[in-house]
């Protein structure tokens, strides 16, 4: 009678037990089962159960099933005295969000078959585990158990036929012990790091292996010769390794049993023939760096149901054999070099595909009849950057479809009619950069959560939105007129909106608490008037807020301080007046600042320095005075000096919509388009805006010396404080500002030299010093000599190259050639040396070269001491007359 009793909780909210068809409500508590000791199985999975279990339930001593899964317990410890439960054979408490350690008492349960654990938060595996010798299926997948190596003791459960270790954070070797494991039917490693190590020899002695998924484990090296003794093999995914040589191609027969075969980014070279495996059901060789085409032996794949080879480098048409495949049900051939023409023969036994990727071939070109019906009925079709020329009337006839994408498809056609009027399955809807004209109808009844139009040729009114939709993305197109049509339906899913760069104008409408969860509104290059709406401020999830090049007024509504999630601020080329407002230094997440080319006043608010994420701040062209504040030590981003593209994101996660995630369209790189002021241009920026750290207080009335916390900024790369009235000196430190790109100080009433340091900062690509009262020299150094002169003109006492040269440099002997521009610490001698070596020689040569004919010719003694006695006689002579006449006058 005992053996009789079970009691299954449905997930709809009931318990039926299956001896007497009594039915009991999920709301009755788990203790309220603890008397019915004859009770064998008890499966309460999925009823929405939490908080803790009550110890009660361990009185069910005779229990052989407890299956507990997909509960959600909140966090709590595994319960031990499920330790006591000795009888259990089968224990399942996946996805039951239990933490902690599993506990030791586990080990007591020796009589378990299966045991799942997956899904938790489980940290470590006691050894005791290995006690369970009778388990034939062993599950911890998705748990984290910190980076150690699988336990050994795993390999003393010789009964096992399921292992499944998927996700759980091991790292390191594989233990050989997993070699005992010879009755293993599953093996799943996969997600785990095993530190480039080879895959283990010992995994080709499991002979009765079906199913094996070394997955994404950081494996190196080759396959291993002995995977040829895996005959019974059914499913292999070696994906996402760095494998080479010895590929499952080479095994030939011994693999010709596969149905599942899982070989992603991991072989380059010619596609390989697959007449070795014609049993495939799925063959997923993408991302990979195969070449060659599509092999004809694809249309012998008869039970094939998912082709995917996708993101390779594969060339030529397909082979119209495809269209034989009657099984295939998920086709991608997507991002690859394929050409030719996509004809109704290759669809024309495909009857159960319902997904269709053949995006980014460039050189496809399809060729189907108007009125050509197809034998599918697809939830996914992807045409983007293939040249499909008119919209494809076929697609009219998709009653289930989910998700299309015809972006940059080349079409040059007006949008159906029934493409505002298709089926209510319509989630995804991308037309993005074609040239696509016509109106868009109301569609505010379509189930539409993602639509984006943008860059096409739409004209008219901008219609309401659909009520479920959470991106919607029209710019770049001709939608003019107002925009109020937004406010007649409560958009409590939108997420995204973007009316960039149309004709847009009127008043920006003040209902945004119709879309409560916004988080990115781009209103820029259209003709909008009047002030920004108060109602923004009411969005707490906004990040991003893009309203530049409109003609928007007033000053920035001081209800934006209540969107603390705010990061991206580009409100620049309006006509907003005020002073810049304190409380823009509460945005604690701010990244980007863009307020140029307005008409704001006053100072520069202390408070900005706040902004500690803060990466691009500009205030130029308006009417700000006063001193800079000193303090932009606090710039935290400004002072690191790595790359930008190792910065976490500045605006978080993708967006999801539900559960699915939005791939937002390169062209519109999450930002949208940016203005600023780069190298003396005006530049547009789009993602990369990431890489760019920048500062611009230019076209200003600001006074005062320049801070000398700017030295602290090591990671700025664009500083433009000119065309304002700032005076003193240039900080003597600005050479510790590392990765400074763009410098400009010009047109300003800086006086003294220009710091040494400048020329230490060998990034520097453009600089301009120019119309100040600079003096002195110009530091010599690799960067300040290559800048043109017009760049320091207008400083009078500046000198030095590129400049004329300084006066104390002219009276030093001309440098023309190489050898004379030498460095005087290059020289072997210094001038004094040489000087003193030329009267050395001088000495010898003349004294001792005169002094020694003498010694050794002897006819040159007696001639030179005659010549010396006949001088003397008549210089004698000559002064005796000269006084004797002396005397007598």
């Amino acid at each position: 009678m005992a053996s009789s009793i079970r009691m299954v909780f449905s997930r709809h909210g009931e318990a039926t037990n299956a001896a007497n068809g009594t039915v009991v409500s999920v709301a009755t508590p788990l203790a309220m089962l603890s008397p019915s000791r004859f009770m064998v199985n008890c499966k309460v999975m999925s009823c929405g159960f939490s908080g803790s279990i009550p110890p009660q339930l361990g009185n069910l001593t005779n229990l052989r099933t407890l299956d507990l899964s997909w509960n959600d317990f909140g966090g709590i410890p595994f319960p031990e005295f499920i330790g006591s439960m000795k009888q259990l054979q089968h224990l399942s408490l996946s996805g039951c969000n239990f933490s902690g350690s599993i506990p030791p008492q586990l080990g007591n349960l020796t009589n378990l078959r299966s045991l799942d654990l997956s899904g938790n938060y489980f940290g470590s595996i006691p050894p005791q585990l290995g006690n369970l010798t009778n388990l034939r299926t062993l599950d911890l997948r998705v748990n984290d158990f910190g980076g150690i190596p699988i336990p050994e003791f795993i390999g003393s459960m010789k009964q096992l036929q399921h292992l499944s270790l998927r996700g759980c954070n091991f790292f390191g070797s594989i233990p050989p012990q997993l070699g005992n494991l010879t009755n293993l039917r599953t093996l799943d490693l996969s997600w785990n790091d095993f530190g480039g190590i080879p895959i283990p020899e010992f995994i080709g002695s499991m002979k009765q292996l079906q199913d094996l998924s070394l997955s994404v484990c950081n494996f190196s090296g080759s396959i291993p010769p002995q995977f040829g003794n895996l005959t019974n093999l059914r499913t292999l995914d070696l994906s996402q390794n760095s494998l080479s040589s010895i590929s499952p191609f080479m095994f030939g027969s011994v693999f010709g049993s596969l149905e599942t075969l899982h070989l992603s980014d991991i072989f380059t070279g010619l596609m390989p023939s697959l007449r070795v495996f014609p049993s495939l059901i799925e063959l997923d060789l993408s991302e990979n760096n195969f070449t060659g085409s599509v092999p004809l032996s694809i249309g012998q794949l008869s039970k094939l149901q998912l082709l995917d080879l996708s993101h390779n480098s594969l060339e030529g048409i397909v082979p119209p054999s495809i269209g034989q495949l009657s099984e295939l049900q998920f086709l991608d051939l997507s991002y690859n070099s394929l050409k030719g023409l996509i004809s109704e023969s290759h669809f024309i036994k495909l009857n159960k595909l319902y997904r269709l990727d053949l995006s980014f071939n460039p050189l496809f070109m399809l060729d189907n009849a108007p009125d050509w019906s197809p034998p599918f009925q697809l939830n996914y079709i992807n045409l983007a950057r293939c040249n499909v020329g008119q919209f494809p009337k076929w697609i009219h006839t998709q009653m289930n479809l989910f998700h299309l994408d015809l972006s940059r498809a080349n079409i040059t056609d007006e949008a159906p009619i029934w493409l505002w009027n298709m089926s209510s399955s319509l989630h995804y809807l991308y037309l993005y950069e074609n040239q696509i004209s016509g109106t868009v109808p109301i569609i505010s009844s379509m189930s539409i959560w993602c639509m984006d139009l943008s860059y096409n040729q739409f004209s008219g009114r901008i219609p309401p939105f659909p009520v479920n939709a959470s991106v919607v993305l029209l710019s770049g197109n001709m939608f003019s007129g107002s925009i109020s049509s937004i406010c007649k339906t409560h958009q409590k899913n939108l997420n995204y909106l973007d009316l960039s760069s149309n004709q847009l104008e009127g008043e920006v409408p003040n209902c945004w608490e119709n879309m409560p969860n916004l988080e990115i509104l781009n209103l820029p290059n259209n003709n909008f008037s009047g002030e920004i709406p108060f109602s923004l401020g009411g969005l707490p999830d906004l990040s991003t807020l893009r309203m530049h090049g409109n003609n928007l007024c007033g000053e920035l509504p001081n209800s934006l301080r209540l969107s603390q999630r705010l990061r991206f601020i580009d409100v620049e080329g309006n006509k907003l007046t005020g002073e810049i407002p304190f409380w823009i230094g509460q945005l604690y997440e701010l990244f980007f600042l863009n307020l140029r080319g307005n008409k704001l006043h006053g100072s520069i608010p202390s408070e900005i320095c706040n902004l500690t994420n803060i990466q691009v701040l500009d205030l130029s062209i308006n009417n700000l005075s006063w001193i800079i504040p000193d303090c932009f030590n606090n710039f935290t981003d400004f002072s690191r000096e790595e790359d930008a593209r190792q910065s976490e994101y500045p605006l978080g996660p993708i967006i999801f919509v539900g559960f699915q995630p939005i791939y937002l369209a390169p062209h519109i790189e999450r930002f949208g388009y940016s203005s600023l002021h780069w190298k003396g241009k005006e530049r547009e920026y789009w993602e990369n805006i990431l890489f760019l750290k920048l500062i611009d207080f230019s076209s200003n009335r600001l006074t005062g010396n320049i801070p000398k916390s700017f030295s602290t900024m090591r990671g700025l790369i664009s500083l433009n404080l000119s065309r304002n009235s700032l005076t003193g000196h240039i900080i003597p430190d600005i050479g510790n500002m590392h990765m400074l790109d763009s410098l400009d100080l010009s047109h300003n009433q800086l006086l003294g030299k220009i710091p040494t340091s400048l020329a230490e900062i060998h990034t520097l690509g453009f600089l301009d010093l120019s119309n100040n009262n600079l003096s002195g020299k110009i530091p010599t150094g690799i960067q300040l000599q290559g800048f043109n002169a017009s760049f320091y003109a207008d400083n009078d006492g500046l000198c030095g190259n590129p400049l004329p040269i300084c006066p104390e440099d002219s009276l030093r002997p001309s440098t023309t050639n190489s050898r004379e521009n030498m460095n005087e610490k290059d020289n072997i001698f210094s001038f004094k040396q040489e000087v003193g070596i030329s009267m050395g020689f001088g000495f010898i040569f003349g004294f001792w070269g005169v002094i020694g004919s003498f010694i050794l010719k002897k006819s040159w003694r007696i001639a030179f001491f005659n010549f010396f006695d006949a001088a003397g006689d008549w210089f004698y002579v000559t002064i005796a007359v000269f006084v004797s006449k002396w005397r007598r006058s």
